[in-house]
């Protein structure tokens, strides 16, 4: 077994190892939360951010942060946008920031005539901090660092690490879900969202995190093993990840996932030769069949719950009325909102209470788009249409960052079916802005 072997099973059983201490000792996801900040600080400034360590680190803090929400071992329910944004900053004192990225400025400019209109609008009764801060955590998060990452030059090695940083924590996740419900079948007996097979924890959310982990090792499968030890260890991961996403019955996140599999063998298969093109045919029916036998694996486990589930359908095979969960409804009162208040807005967090008081039902925005819409009103469109379309600017400029396309598919995927109630969609997204390299010594 060859050195970097040995080194990739002991980083990922450690974290296995993690998943399982945390759920036989509960206190030490306290200590693993408040030992990524400490460590991760540490880390930095030694390193002097030489080789994007901020950027490491901050995916870290991506990856670990519904792991540590369902375990409680955050110190604050909302700490990982603001850790983002405190390496991002660490990644700016030493390596500075790019000057060219007005249209991040823009964006951000553009959500303060929302903030201050909400303390006008407010009732008195809202907490007027908890509320701006947790709508407008995650745009003022995806800002601050996509300003960062801006056409930033990285060496493909350096991507391949970040990526890897949000993953490791995912493992984590994973282990602690296959020993928190051993047995599927004893807790699936419908075809909604299951909180017992996402940990006790919100299934959309869980599921978003496990899509983007089976992303993440199914790419490693593709890219990264260079043995026959790490393509087993990389395809077994993102076989788990997948079986333990399909089980949550929380649908967006694995389409999404699988989505971005999809984007990313499609732009390989465009940039290869004929002989890359034949290995890669090989590589997509080998990926095709071990998502078949996944599924048909979870179909077996659900007692075919799962084949309803995505035709949605109800356990008894009547398709329901609402293909969203009733979230449509949601967005529709959003999509009012912008319609009666277009330039402005109704202001952050005036949504939810304007909402509450003509239906009774104060249930938070799942899409993020409408919220901007509602919330922010015209200036929210422009924010949106700026987000959307400079990466795919940067594309036509740079087309070797083979993630671009897949990362903004998740981006928009996500915030259209979870907002941004992580730091993931945030950080994911500025990961497209970077300008890939391939350095002379690369494989």
């Amino acid at each position: 077994m060859k050195k970097e072997d040995i080194t990739y099973f002991q980083i990922i059983f450690f974290h296995a190892v993690l998943g399982f201490l945390v759920y036989l000792l509960p206190f030490v996801a306290k200590i693993y939360g408040y030992a990524i900040f400490i460590v991760g600080i540490y880390y930095v400034i030694k390193t002097q951010n030489k080789k994007s360590e901020a950027l490491i680190v901050a995916g870290y803090v991506v990856g670990s942060e519904i792991f540590l929400r369902m375990t409680g071992g955050n110190p604050l329910y909302e700490i990982s946008k603001y850790g983002v944004m405190l390496f991002i900053f660490m990644g700016m004192y030493y390596s500075g920031f790019s000057k060219g990225a007005t249209p991040y400025w823009i964006f951000l400019l553009l959500l303060v005539p929302g903030i201050v209109l909400t303390t006008f609008v407010l009732n008195f009764e809202t907490n007027m901090r908890n509320s701006i801060a947790f709508n407008i955590s995650g745009p003022v998060c995806l800002g601050v660092a996509s300003i960062y990452t801006f056409r930033r030059k990285i060496p493909v090695e350096q991507m391949n690490s970040i990526i890897l940083s949000m993953g490791l924590p995912i493992v984590t996740c994973m282990v602690y879900l296959t020993f928190y419900t051993p047995n599927i079948r004893d807790v699936i007996t419908s075809t909604q969202s299951n909180f017992s097979t996402s940990g006790g924890f919100g299934p959309n959310q869980v599921a978003t995190f496990l899509g983007l982990g089976m992303f993440i090792f199914f790419s490693r499968t593709i890219l990264e093993s260079r043995t026959k030890f790490m393509l087993g260890i990389n395809l077994f991961i993102a076989i788990n990840m997948s079986y333990r996403g399909m089980v949550t019955f929380s649908r967006g996140g694995i389409i999404t996932g699988f989505l971005m599999i999809l984007l990313l063998l499609l732009f390989l298969y465009y940039k290869s030769n004929f002989k890359g093109r034949v290995k890669l045919n090989y590589v997509m029916v080998f990926i095709a069949v071990a998502m078949v036998a996944t599924w048909t694996y979870t179909s077996f486990q659900t007692g075919g719950l799962i084949d309803k589930r995505y035709a949605n359908q109800d356990a008894a095979g009547r398709t329901k009325e609402s293909k969203f969960s009733g979230r449509e409804e949601v967005a529709k009162g959003e999509i009012n909102l912008f319609l009666k208040n277009p330039i402005f807005g109704v202001g952050v967090g005036k949504g939810v209470e304007l909402r509450k008081e003509e239906t009774g039902d104060g249930t938070l925005s799942h899409d993020e788009i409408t919220r901007m819409l509602a919330e922010h009103g015209s200036l929210g469109v422009v924010g949106l249409l700026i987000l959307f379309f400079t990466p795919l600017f940067l594309y036509v400029e740079n087309k070797f960052n083979m993630f671009l396309l897949c990362f903004l598919a998740f981006w928009f995927l996500t915030i259209n079916h979870a907002a941004m109630r992580t730091a993931a969609p945030a950080f994911v997204y500025s990961l497209s802005l970077l300008n890939i390299y391939f350095e002379k010594n690369s494989k």
